[in-house]
């Protein structure tokens, strides 16, 4: 078995620090000047005027949000993977829509910042695109499988 048959008081835990990993999704919508939409967008003040972008930011921090994202979405998945009843406490926060909303509006803009950027060193290109490229294809793969835990299995058990 694994811990958290062991120690079923962790699907608490769990539950408690999902706000927090949804939260991460929030801090790069806003490091990228984009607004969350859903029950936690939190009002922005007037005077907050955003005029930071993906594609205007410093190199390094386009860097550090894509690296972010990258180990983010990289730890979501395989946690997912190995542990698919987890799949239950994220849907409770309605991870699914959350994910979706946030790929809808971050993913072409970071693509879109990374695409559009001039490099003094094309492998920094190339690590930024694989990285985004990956992140991509593990929130994709997030969404499959909590799709499939908690739409298709319940169907066809």
């Amino acid at each position: 078995g694994n811990i958290f048959t062991q120690q079923p008081s962790y699907f608490s835990d769990l539950d408690e620090t999902l706000p927090t990993v949804l939260q991460v999704f929030n801090n790069i919508l806003h490091k990228c000047g984009l607004q969350c939409e859903g029950a936690s967008a939190e009002p922005q003040k007037l005077e907050e005027k955003v005029s930071v972008t993906a594609g205007n930011m410093p190199l390094q921090e386009l860097k550090d949000i894509v690296l972010y994202l990258c180990d983010t979405c990289t730890t979501l998945w395989a946690f997912l993977d190995i542990f698919p009843l987890a799949c239950q406490t994220f849907q409770n926060h309605e991870f699914c829509y959350r994910l979706a909303s946030f790929y809808e509006l971050a993913i072409p803009e970071l693509e879109s910042a990374i695409k559009k950027r001039h490099y003094e060193d094309n492998s920094v290109f190339a690590d930024l695109w694989r990285r985004i490229s990956h992140s991509r294809k593990k929130m994709i793969e997030v969404f499959h499988i909590l799709i499939n835990q908690v739409c298709l299995q319940p169907i066809l058990e």
